[in-house]
């Protein structure tokens, strides 16, 4: 018997917006998987050739890559940031909308024009983009590698300002920060492993019902 299709999802606030697409799919998940109080990561589903598992957003994109998982729901973002050849993006599933965003305290902005930037000194989880981001410009950008409570480096002197993802821009607000350039719009993506595509060929038609089912959450 072949092994089940392994779907990689993501923890936290994408994992609601996915739910209906992975129904819509015909992919429903035991009922413990919308507990976010369980500590199992692997889940069966109604179809006994396909289980999930519920990681962090980050490594969803390594699990695909690397075959531990065939098919995953990961932000642009994280695509962009790990640029991994073995991953093939086939839909963009029009869920997860927010954008990548340079921020800097509300004093340190009001006399602050981007434009004119020729270093930065910036605290992120996202290195590769920002400085991809800002070398095509000619700027120099000296990253502080974080894994979160990227906010806090500003006031604590660790970096002037920081790149992160921001959504309704509120988590900004409360800690005195504002918003200075957009380095890029973010929604989630359905990707695949290139290698297991090309081999299995039941992920075919699953591809495919994902793309219905997105294109039918847009018509609803």
């Amino acid at each position: 018997m072949a092994q089940p299709i392994v779907i990689a999802v993501p923890k936290g606030r994408i994992l609601a917006e996915a739910a209906p697409l992975l129904a819509r799919a015909g992919v429903e998940p035991e009922p413990a998987f919308a507990d976010e109080d369980s500590r199992a990561l692997r889940f069966a589903t109604n179809r006994p050739d396909i289980d999930l598992i519920r990681v962090r957003a980050f490594d969803v994109a390594t699990f695909v890559a690397h075959g531990a998982a065939q098919l995953g729901i990961v932000g642009s973002d994280v695509l962009a940031e790990f640029d991994y050849p073995e991953l093939y993006a086939p839909i963009d599933l029009g869920i997860g909308h927010c954008r990548l965003s340079v921020a800097e305290p509300a004093a340190l902005a009001a006399g602050d024009d981007p434009r004119g930037w020729s270093h930065v000194r910036v605290a992120t989880k996202y290195p590769h983009v920002t400085k991809r981001h800002f070398a095509a410009r000619g700027v120099q950008a000296e990253c502080v590698k974080l894994n979160g409570a990227m906010e806090l480096a500003p006031t604590l002197g660790l970096a002037p300002r920081i790149v992160d993802l921001v959504s309704s821009g509120r988590t900004l607000r409360e800690n005195g920060l504002v918003e200075v350039e957009t380095i890029a719009e973010v929604t989630s993506r359905l990707i695949v492993n290139r290698a297991a595509f090309k081999t299995r060929a039941e992920l075919v038609p699953l591809v495919e019902a994902f793309r219905r089912a997105v294109v039918g959450a847009a018509a609803a």
